[in-house]
């Protein structure tokens, strides 16, 4: 007996009832990326694979490497850090730490996503790395563990070097790395300001004063890689993220992020449609204490549409001729396209949302030998 189900939301009524919406806004960066943090559906984009130099945005991947060893327990953020004389002698954006003195963790985590400063990005890089040297061969490593395949990294601060480079492509996927991996310290970059040594300086991302749904991530600026900015903005269930490369000004940069999110959160939208272990086929179970099993995501399935594509969706579950007992919940069962208006925009892996025991070892046996023989001779539904 097989097995077909399809779930179907709606069938519009009308080929005119597809909304058309508007061309991507005037962008002045040479690159730029926009796409959605859960479903990375790519929203807006031009020259996204280009090579640039990073600037400041470089201390993304810094402060990812000591959050992950804070995670790890090879730091704390009680622990401190005696500042060397390069790291005190560091030239651009600074918090200024003085040489020799022991400087907290959290400060120079702060020092350097709130004020930019590369004195205390060195000092860090120091602390966990001994040198900046050896720290950038680390954020090389990691660049690689999550398959930057066109960033590498010279130094922990972005200054310049020919061989200090990545794409926004890469800066997205590290961003939604920092952002899923480590939430706690990702608020720091929604900070507004921190003071040390009775400086007070302010977030060097001032779209944090513009508008209360961008909460990160970060800046940057030199001579050879123009103004940069890496952005998140999330409303409801959906996470932005927008790098903008080689702008001309600061304002332009903050005028592209603000176009690019302002398009992308009025025109789209992200959706949970299907939720964790949420049925949504059946199948038959061969030898098994139950007869019937139940098939649903093993994670929750989100998409980022046009908002009036929603209406046009339809779920169809592959055809399958049932399953053979015992059967271990989470095991891979069957697939799940998910379609508009016909046509397949991503797939979906279905699992057992239940185990299933195994019949005494005679009756398995005959439903086992059953379902040989009726697969055999039903091969030809399925294909």
């Amino acid at each position: 007996m097989k097995k077909y189900l399809i779930i179907s939301l709606f069938l519009s009524s009308a080929i005119f009832s597809q909304a058309l919406i508007p061309k991507i806004p005037q962008i002045t960066a040479s690159s730029y990326l926009l796409l959605d943090a859960s479903t990375n559906k790519i929203i807006a984009q031009q020259s996204p694979d280009a090579s640039t130099g990073l600037a400041s945005i470089t201390k993304i991947m810094t402060s990812y490497i000591v959050a992950d060893y804070l995670k790890q327990g090879f730091l704390s953020l009680e622990d401190s850090s005696k500042i060397s004389e390069s790291c005190w002698r560091m030239e651009g954006s600074r918090m200024f730490i003085q040489e020799g003195k022991e400087v907290l963790i959290e400060d120079l985590m702060r020092g350097m996503i709130i004020q930019s400063g590369n004195d205390a990005a060195c000092a860090l890089a120091e602390h966990i790395a001994g040198t900046q040297d050896d720290f950038a061969y680390l954020m090389n490593e990691y660049a690689q563990k999550m398959e930057l395949k066109n960033t590498n990294f010279t130094n922990p601060t972005g200054l310049p070097n020919v061989n200090h480079y990545s794409t926004a492509e890469d800066i997205a996927k590290l961003s939604i790395r920092l952002i899923s991996d480590f939430p706690e310290e990702y608020t720091i970059y929604s900070e507004k300001e921190f003071t040390y040594n009775d400086i007070r300086q302010l977030n060097r991302n001032s779209l944090l004063w513009q508008d209360d749904s961008i909460d990160g991530i970060k800046t940057g600026h030199t001579r050879a890689s123009g103004y940069c900015l890496v952005a998140s903005a999330k409303r409801a269930d959906m996470r932005l993220i927008s790098i903008v490369l080689n702008s001309s000004s600061e304002k332009s940069r903050l005028q592209d992020t603000r176009r690019l999110l302002d398009y992308g959160f009025k025109y789209y939208q992200t959706k949970k449609i299907i939720a964790k272990f949420q049925p949504v086929s059946i199948v038959d179970v061969w030898g098994g204490v139950d007869n019937k099993l139940e098939l649903g995501p093993k994670e929750d399935v989100y998409i980022t549409l046009t908002k009036p594509t929603f209406d046009r969706l339809s779920f169809e579950a592959s055809k399958n001729l049932g399953v053979k007992a015992p059967v271990m919940k989470n095991s891979v069962i069957d697939r799940l396209d998910i379609k508009v208006d016909g046509r397949v925009i991503n797939s979906v892996n279905l699992v057992a949302v239940t185990n299933v025991k195994r019949k005494g070892f005679i009756m398995a046996t005959i439903e086992s030998f059953m379902f040989f023989v009726y697969s055999f001779f039903m091969q030809d539904e399925i294909n």
